[in-house]
């Protein structure tokens, strides 16, 4: 991998996405079916946010104490996408070259961003 290469030849191609009005449930079904820690919600084709496997982690009880399931059914049933994800997330276009994200990452400890051209997520 060189460092002035375009993040295009690294970058994940087919991007999982829920839409900003399902609910938690879906996003934590989507997470553990495709094995992801990051998420994009998208508006039509705009991200208007995103959420971290860390993120569902820090509202629910299960990882934490046995037989506590139902209250974090409880939890995703009563809180929204809009109240957990991280609004106007930071992103990169496709051209930007890889030692510029490696920095990105060093400097703002993000660990996913999404990749936008021309207003949309680039999906292939």
């Amino acid at each position: 991998m060189k460092k002035r290469e375009p993040i295009s030849h690294i970058m994940t191609k087919s991007v999982v996405t829920v839409n900003e009005n399902d609910g938690l449930r879906k996003v934590v079904e989507t997470l553990k079916k495709h094995t992801i820690r990051h998420i994009p919600i998208l508006r039509g084709k705009d991200v208007i946010g995103i959420i971290s496997r860390s993120d569902i982690n820090r509202l629910t009880f299960g990882a934490l104490f046995e037989g506590q399931e139902g209250a974090d059914e409880a939890i995703l049933d009563m809180l929204t996408i809009a109240q957990v994800m991280t609004t106007k997330p930071k992103t990169v276009s496709s051209d930007t070259i890889i030692r510029d994200l490696a920095e990105i990452f060093a400097k703002e400890e993000f660990h996913a961003l999404p990749v936008v051209d021309n207003g949309n997520l680039k999906v292939l």
